[in-house]
């Protein structure tokens, strides 16, 4: 389960103010910072794995979340609060961090604080991961002094962890690991951070594999028709080396192999569906990025046992008989039968 809307705050005016106000009367004062007709605020919350994902869009604002809120017990929970565009400013206690643009700070939500958004005359934009505490708090060494802890825009893990922000909120690519596994990896790496035990800074290392992993692999899905796969474009384009790109798909037999598997995936799914079906074979493969039609043939065929056109005339025996073509699940389960029961 990955996309799974709970909420939905939309409005402007005081009208909004006084919704926003009712919803979260029990976590924290609002405060505008404007007039109240200027007052906006949108956020829409999402469940996301194991975790929320909150992306909120508000002009100048602030929340003060006082002992009172906190002895209600209404959030005891840790944020991972990412500022996409505009500032916020967090204290607690002594403790006081500023966000631009790309920075990210950890927030323990059992503790009294204050957030101001400012953002002069646009809005501030902020994406928030939502993680019990009994997921994260035993990842650090002193949890209860891990609040405020900063990762600036230009650290190498706050630059990676801002890439998955907005994947979260997409429906997850099937190769690109589980949801559940990159919530897991970020609380990993902010834990670092913060102070973490001492399994978790000998984990970081596997933490930012899975994540720079499923970033590329992400990647390869939204490019597999184009010519963006090279082993040159990748390193450019995700300040990595060959030899941590070429480790990185150790497991999955090689970049190249990786990459061709899944055009092939890709064309597997292209020819079940109907909208296809007077698509030239030859075209398919051009665009898969096969050098010929018998070097695609021979590639779909050792892969999935039958050629793309016998593919196809099974799609359209479905389609002619039925009405419907079945799910690829069971599309491959099928095939896979008729392979293991061929002498």
């Amino acid at each position: 389960m990955n996309e799974s809307i709970l909420a939905d705050i939309p409005g402007r005016g005081p009208h909004a103010l006084n919704q926003l106000r009712a919803m979260t009367a029990d976590i924290c004062d609002v405060i505008p910072l404007t007039a109240e007709d200027d007052f906006h605020v949108t956020s829409v919350t999402t469940m996301t794995g194991n975790a929320l994902l909150v992306d909120t869009r508000a002009t100048d604002q602030e929340y003060d979340r006082t002992p009172a809120h906190v002895a209600r017990g209404a959030m005891d929970h840790f944020q991972i609060t990412l500022c996409v565009e505009g500032g916020m400013q967090f204290s607690s206690g002594r403790r006081e961090v500023t966000l631009r643009p790309g920075d990210i700070v950890l927030i323990d939500m059992a503790q009294p604080n204050r957030t101001v958004l400012r953002a002069g005359s646009g809005r501030t934009r902020l994406m928030v991961i939502i993680l019990q505490r009994a997921m994260l708090a035993p990842r650090l060494a002193h949890p209860d002094s891990a609040t405020a802890t900063l990762l600036p825009s230009d650290h190498p893990h706050a630059r990676l962890l801002a890439s998955h922000y907005a994947a979260l909120g997409l429906p997850p690519e099937p190769e690109a690991g589980s949801t559940g596994a990159t919530i897991e990896a970020i609380a990993d790496i902010v834990a670092a951070a913060a102070g973490g035990t001492a399994d978790i800074a000998a984990g970081v290392e596997r933490a930012e594999r899975h994540l720079y992993l499923a970033m590329i692999k992400r990647h390869i899905a939204q490019n597999l028709e184009t010519d963006a796969l090279s082993v040159e474009e990748l390193c450019r384009h995700f300040q990595i080396s060959r030899a941590t790109l070429y480790r990185l798909f150790e497991a999955d037999g090689g970049l190249a192999h990786y990459v061709r598997e899944q055009r092939l995936n890709l064309a597997f799914r292209g020819l079940l569906s109907p909208a296809t079906q007077d698509n030239r074979l030859i075209d398919l493969a051009v665009g898969m990025r096969f050098s010929s039609d018998s070097t695609f043939i021979r590639a779909f065929r050792r892969k999935f046992g039958v050629t793309p056109g016998e593919l196809r005339e099974m799609a359209e025996t479905w389609l002619r008989e039925t009405g419907a073509i079945p799910a690829i699940d069971t599309v491959l389960h099928q095939l896979a039968r008729r392979r293991t029961s061929q002498p």
